[in-house]
């Protein structure tokens, strides 16, 4: 295994439990360093995604699969429950849209509520209308990301941290992985390494037809009594062009109130400030054709991203849409998360998984969110091309 995310940890316990001997190889001094560890905790109930994509279907069955395990392992679980809301009466068509999807997806709960209705769910929230969730839930995925490696090492498989591959070759007999100093060799390789997807992919010898394009999202979180202004979690009516949910609200298992996140490109791929740069990165970044095409056809939103990141004000107008009472003054820096985000070579950004199979090598192409929710599905899911 290459990658201790949420998503390669899932796959290395799945194979652990039927009986594999696994070793998961990871470039950092700890499991979930990366998205797993630098997200808002949602657990998505499948409420947007395309009924019969494979976003859809993992999603829903990975939502009761991290509930049961998060139950059997005492790790915090909350059923916050979601509010999507239409801020105007040009957006309820997409949110008319969002609710008729959600039940094809077989979300429990949903419920479509006018404008006075939705404040019985989020007294300080306004809109014309909304569509609530009321099973959408919030967890600590890192924390899961460490209860699975705990699993993997009980059921007696190797987590390796501080082991950067090298190098990545298809021997007749097996997979060769140069790691660090060390030297592996398995009968298969499942590759789940996120931002460094595309250079694991490439050792592999198969840099495919999708890229990964970094996008940086950053929030902040409600200070003081402002946390109070927000129950659950209150989300925009999604841009359909976008694989993006726009900025929301988010209460999470700690208590605290995220706003966020926005998308804007990073200048690494780990950019998770604008101070991070990397010439190498970006000259690969740009290099690839989608890249080029997708900033020609996007590049308006993407300037209006990087209005809202830099200006304090711009983001809190953005979150007062939904939530008046905010001021920029209970906002508060707090990080921000970098997405692995595939982008294919006419521009098009990927929205569903994309999984690559390479003689004996399983590459993950992409698995934005709601990945990390639907991580133990996806691993039951990858088994088939395992055992294929």
């Amino acid at each position: 295994m290459v990658g201790a995310g949420i998503l390669g940890l899932a796959v290395a316990r799945e194979l652990a439990l039927r009986g594999a001997s696994v070793t998961v190889l990871d470039k950092e001094d700890r499991v979930a360093a990366h998205q797993t560890g630098r997200n808002s905790g949602v657990v998505h109930a499948g409420v947007y995604y395309a009924p019969g994509s494979l976003k859809a279907r993992l999603c829903r069955d990975g939502v009761a699969l991290l509930r049961e395990y998060c139950a059997e392992h005492h790790i915090p679980y909350e059923e916050v429950g979601k509010l999507v809301v239409a801020a105007t009466l040009a957006e309820r068509p997409g949110l008319r849209r969002i609710a008729e999807r959600a039940r094809e997806n077989g979300v429990p709960g949903i419920a479509e509520l006018d404008g006075l209705a939705l404040r019985d769910v989020e007294p300080n929230a306004v809109g014309v209308g909304a569509v609530h969730s009321p099973h959408t839930a919030v967890v600590d995925f890192a924390a899961v990301a460490r209860r699975l490696a705990l699993d993997v090492e009980t059921l007696g498989g190797s987590v390796c941290l501080g082991h950067p591959v090298h190098g990545v070759r298809q021997t007749p007999d097996g997979v060769e992985v140069r790691a660090g100093t060390a030297r592996f060799v398995f009968d298969r390789l499942v590759c789940c390494a996120g931002l460094g997807s595309d250079a694991v992919a490439a050792m592999a010898g198969r840099p495919g037809d999708v890229r990964i394009v970094p996008f940086r999202g950053e929030y902040y979180k409600l200070a003081g009594t402002a946390r109070d202004l927000v129950r659950g979690l209150v989300y925009p009516v999604p841009d359909p062009r976008y694989p993006f949910l726009g900025v929301h609200l988010t209460r999470r298992v700690d208590g605290e109130v995220l706003a966020g996140p926005n998308a804007v490109l990073a200048l690494a791929r780990e950019g998770y400030t604008w101070t991070r740069v990397s010439p190498r990165d970006l000259w690969e970044i740009a290099a690839w054709p989608g890249t080029r095409r997708m900033a020609a056809r996007h590049w308006r939103t993407g300037a209006a991203e990087v209005y809202g990141s830099l200006a304090k004000e711009v983001f809190a107008r953005g979150v007062r849409r939904y939530v008046p009472a905010i001021t920029a003054a209970d906002l508060v820096r707090a990080g921000g998360g970098v997405r692995a985000q595939a982008v294919a070579r006419d521009g098009g950004l990927v929205d569903d998984f994309v999984l690559d199979v390479h003689g004996r090598i399983v590459l993950v192409r992409n698995a934005p969110s709601p990945g990390a929710t639907s991580s133990l599905a996806i691993a039951r899911h990858i088994m088939a091309f395992i055992s294929s």
